[in-house]
């Protein structure tokens, strides 16, 4: 039997350990081992917000350029470049609160208050002041505040399935003497915070409270390790550092040409640095990140809490899923299903004396099945009570619904029909179905009556009952399931469903959830000493799998090219867990160790929450990826800028407060124009193999062809402006001008303005060229000269020829239209590996 340690010091000796504490110990214990709580409020400090910010380079870079302007004198433009912070600061911290993904929720299934005995009488106290040592008592249907050892209480069954997976009813017994060698104790006298009381009073010794709990260790697991780097991640920085080692040669070569070209040091040194500003591609992995941390809060409000950010990135690669059956597919709970009654009573007879052995104070799952069939329960309190036990597994009640006591009987069947006037023959008819029904997965059991002589109430008849029947009772499939299911089947997606049920139960819910079109091919792996390495492609159900067998599963479908997604609640699935693409543990059943090993929780255990977190994946990378393409188009134009027309010896086109406007195009539109981009199907099909990549060749030759258009129109409408008379002001307000709508109109071609957030951002973004442009203070500030009617109508041109060609990318290679024949998208798609 297993069993837990108890810490040195934790109880008293002599078994005063019984007694409660004083208020003088529990102040000592509180100062040693704090304070009750589960897990510590996660909050968005100035602090946090402040490190965040600090990383920025954009910050940095202004700071540098205002305080290069004072030493020279513009004290105009210095104090214009601190003012541009102001609003960078102000989205930092917008950005970073909105990233945050709280696990509030995990905290909300435990106890608030406690009863505990303090200074030798019962206190009521918030359950945060528990400390170890604490005597408490717990009422049926309450919650455990702490993990303790059980020291009373009769006939206690307590909902364990949080930590086990086990629907059923867990029986507690009282620890009769002291702990056993080395301080430890057998489970079943343990009690764990966050688990449920189903009926009568418990009272336990607190050993574990606050993080040390069992439950405290699944929440501070949740809460943390969200920052390993992805595949993704580490190819973004590979690229950030192949372009930072590109760009700093380029800034080189720059300053030297300038040099050389007989312009003074300082606009040599603002040539260098207005380019290296413009081709740092710093935005790439902010973007990347900030993407992923808003993947993270928006499966956690569909009740997927995401540990580690690669669990994003692959839940949107998944094309097989490897799920638990019960409380995954199934409700993890039991409802009547079946009644077959025994002649001379009919099914209205059954429930009657079935919802008869029922208390309306128990929180049994079987009394809960029973009275949910919405059968009153005989008049009367039950006059004697003889409850269920292991070893006797029945329990009766004595009534008087009016016209004589009666006792009603239920139980296992074999037991209920030894008490019965059944015949040999028909015990074995009675046996036979019994048999089919839990050959199903049912839950069978037999119920029976008869009358009581009053004056025998006190004793529980032992025979002479009438059989009224058998009540069934199964787990039933969660709604939604079967439709997630044939989502997942549409999409070219793999599901099957492993468990250690009887095949028979697996094939009949495989069935009604529609794997295998109705006709589920199932294998049994009872008695086989391994799983089959070479898995037909057909295979829908694997029943009696061990865990070393379940293991072997997820190899075999990463053998053949699967990305596979494996759902699991105890002990035993945390080695499926660990091998598994991206591991799913269960929020409301799951062990402390299934979730540690897994990046993924799900606070509702639902098959459907899967596969809406495999949809929000996908459309994540999916709008990543136009993200990305923006943040490219717009940055070959922005870069040619800054380095072609120093190169030819031209006046700079870009000045530090120019940069300044260009970045607070750039950065908002890069991370809020391209959230919620309309789905071309709630899950696209999905392409085997297990490499990613996210452009392939031809969608970066687009991306090259349509850049360098943008940045031929950008320098050759500076040029055209600049003009013979040299008119700086005016050819830099065209070549900004281009710049900017050129943005606007690759964020429109891109996006379709079909969300608010994108069509908020092109207007605000032509907006602002207009404003700052034509309106003389503004335009004065950025030392600009407003445009006329004519160069206005030839930047619409340009950047209305931008988009088109924009258009036509997305059109064929990064499918944000109506893309090319399916075949052809799955050979494009980098969201699909």
């Amino acid at each position: 039997m297993a069993e837990r340690a108890i810490p040195t010091g934790r109880l008293a000796g002599g078994g005063r350990w019984r007694d409660g504490l004083s208020t003088s110990q529990a102040l000592a214990a509180s100062r040693r081992f704090g304070a009750n709580d589960i897990l510590a409020p996660q909050t968005a400090g100035w602090r946090a917000i402040a490190r965040d910010t600090a990383r920025d380079p954009m910050i940095w870079f202004l700071l540098a350029t205002s305080a290069l302007s004072g030493l020279l004198g513009r004290t105009g433009e210095a104090l214009t470049l601190l003012a541009a912070l102001l609003p960078l600061l102000g989205m930092d911290a917008y950005l970073h609160r909105r990233t945050l993904a709280s696990t509030a929720g995990l905290a909300s299934r435990l106890a608030t208050t406690a009863r505990a005995r303090r200074d030798g009488s019962w206190q009521d106290l918030p359950a945060r002041q528990l400390v170890p040592g604490d005597v408490v008592e717990v009422g049926t249907g309450a919650w455990f505040p702490a993990d303790g050892i059980l020291l009373a209480g009769s006939q206690l069954q307590v909902d364990e399935s949080m930590l086990t997976g086990e629907s059923l009813p867990v029986r507690k017994l009282p620890l009769a003497g002291e702990p056993g060698g080395a301080g430890r104790v057998a489970e079943a006298h343990w009690v764990t915070a966050g688990t449920r009381l189903l009926g009568g009073t418990a009272t336990f010794c607190a050993v574990f409270t606050g993080p040390e709990t069992r439950y405290g260790e699944i929440a501070r697991i949740a809460a943390g390790g969200r920052h390993a780097a992805t595949p993704l991640q580490k190819a973004i920085a590979e690229l950030v550092g192949t372009l930072l080692v590109l760009a700093l040669l380029v800034c080189l070569l720059l300053a030297a040409v300038r040099l050389r070209q007989g312009h003074g040091w300082v606009d040599a040194l603002l040539s260098a640095v207005m380019l290296a500003v413009a081709a740092l591609p710093e935005e790439f992995p902010v973007i990347y990140t900030f993407f992923l941390g808003l993947g993270v809060l928006r499966l956690a409000r569909r009740k997927g809490l995401v540990r580690r950010a690669v669990a994003v990135e692959n839940i949107g690669r998944t094309s097989a899923i490897v799920s638990d059956k019960t409380g995954t597919i199934t409700e993890g709970r039991l409802v009547f299903a079946h009644g077959l009654p025994a002649a001379g009573f009919g099914l209205d007879g059954l429930l009657r004396v079935a919802v008869a052995t029922t208390r309306a104070e128990s929180a049994d799952p079987l009394d809960l099945a029973l009275r949910a069939v919405g059968v009153p329960i005989a008049d009367g309190a039950p006059v004697a009570e003889f409850p269920f036990t292991e070893a006797r597994r029945r329990e009766t009640l004595l009534r008087d619904p009016g016209g004589g006591l009666r006792a009603y009987l239920k139980g296992a069947p074999e037991t209920v029909f030894a008490r019965c006037d059944l015949s040999a023959a028909q015990e074995r008819d009675w046996m036979a179905q019994v048999e089919e029904l839990a050959g199903s997965g049912h839950k069978v059991l037999a119920c029976a009556e008869r009358p009581v002589d009053p004056a025998a109430a006190r004793v529980e008849p032992d025979g002479g009952f009438a059989l009224a029947g058998l009540v069934a009772f199964e787990d039933p499939v969660r709604p939604g399931v079967k439709d997630a299911v044939q989502e997942c089947l549409a999409a070219g997606m793999r599901v099957l469903m492993v468990t250690g049920d009887h095949p028979a139960t697996a094939a009949a819910i495989a069935r009604e959830i529609g794997l295998g079109a109705g006709q589920p091919r199932v294998l049994s792996l009872a008695g086989a000493e391994e799983a089959a390495a070479g898995l037909a492609a057909d295979l829908h159900v694997v029943a009696r799998a061990t865990p070393a067998q379940k293991l072997e599963l997820v190899r075999a479908l990463q053998a053949q090219g699967e990305i596979v997604a494996v759902t699991g609640d105890g002990v035993n699935d945390v080695p499926a867990l660990r091998e598994a693409d991206i591991g799913i543990a269960m929020g409301e059943r799951g062990t402390q160790s299934a979730r540690e090993v897994a990046p993924m929780v799900l606070l509702d255990d639902n098959f459907r929450t899967i596969v809406d977190a495999v949809a929000e994946g996908r459309q994540l990378f999916r709008n990543l990826r136009v993200a990305f393409a923006y943040l490219l188009l717009v940055h070959i134009p922005f870069v040619a800028g800054a380095a072609v027309i120093p190169l030819l010896g031209m006046p700079l086109l870009f000045l530090p407060i120019h940069i300044v406007w260009v970045e607070l195009v750039i950065h908002p539109t890069a991370m809020l124009a391209f959230q919620d981009l309309p789905s071309p199907g709630r899950l696209a099909a999905v392409e085997r193999g297990r490499k990613a990549r996210f452009f392939p060749l031809d969608a970066w030759l687009g991306i090259l062809l349509v850049g360098a258009l943008a940045a031929a129109l950008l320098v050759g409408g500076y040029v055209h402006a600049l003009g013979a008379d040299r008119d700086v002001g005016h050819a830099r307000a065209m070549a900004l001008v281009l710049l900017v709508l050129t943005s606007g109109a690759l964020t429109a071609a891109l996006t379709g303005l079909r969300s608010a957030p994108a069509r908020w951002i092109v207007a605000g973004t032509v907006a602002s060229a207009v404003a700052l442009v034509q309106w003389p203070f503004t335009s004065q500030l950025l030392q600009l000269r407003p445009l006329h009617a004519a160069d206005w109508a030839l930047a619409l041109a340009a950047a209305g020829g931008t988009a088109l060609a924009a258009m036509a990318l997305a059109r064929v290679w990064l499918r944000t239209g109506a893309g090319p024949p399916a075949a052809a998208r799955a050979r494009m798609d980098p969201v699909r590996r």
